[in-house]
């Protein structure tokens, strides 16, 4: 690159280093702002969850099975959105940690359904507290108003 090229273009990075990143484009887009703040979220979930050895969806599960005991496998399967197969394999894990049963349907002999074990229900509700108060830190920036606003306007779009 000839002298006057290369000074031109040390000039115009120099310039670019001190000018603001324009994020226009992205910062009007939901799901990048969606994914920035669940990029803020989950390490402090992760990390106050690590006491309870639960990840974000075993989490899930535990509280649906709290608030709807006795469902099937199906109808969980549908409501975390997780395959039959892959929900099976984490409902082993929570199961060979004591934390819930399956029984078989008397409906439907050909289907389980789920409970959370005493363990299970006291681990979920102690789990529950630790993400009720991670919520209000992570939203602490917003009024309750703001943070129910909130919760409506993506439930629209994933409940839709």
């Amino acid at each position: 690159m000839p002298p006057k090229k290369q000074s031109e273009f040390i000039n115009a990075v120099q310039e670019a280093a001190e000018q603001p990143i324009d994020q226009g484009v992205l910062l009007s887009l939901v799901g990048y702002n969606c994914r920035r703040a669940y990029i803020s979220i989950m390490p402090v979930f992760e990390k106050r969850m690590a006491k309870y050895q639960l990840r974000p969806v075993d989490f899930s599960v535990l509280s649906l099975l709290k608030a709807n005991p006795n469902i099937n496998q199906k109808r969980l399967s549908e409501a975390v959105n997780v395959s039959p197969p892959n929900l099976a394999i984490l409902l082993d894990k929570l199961q060979q940690r004591g934390l819930l049963l399956r029984q078989r349907s008397p409906l439907d002999r050909r289907s389980q359904t789920l409970a959370l074990t005493p363990a299970g229900l006291a681990m979920c509700s102690k789990a529950e507290k630790t993400a009720g108060d991670l919520e209000a830190d992570a939203t602490a920036a917003l009024t309750d108003d703001e943070r129910a606003q909130l919760i409506t306007l993506l439930q629209k779009i994933f409940l839709a």
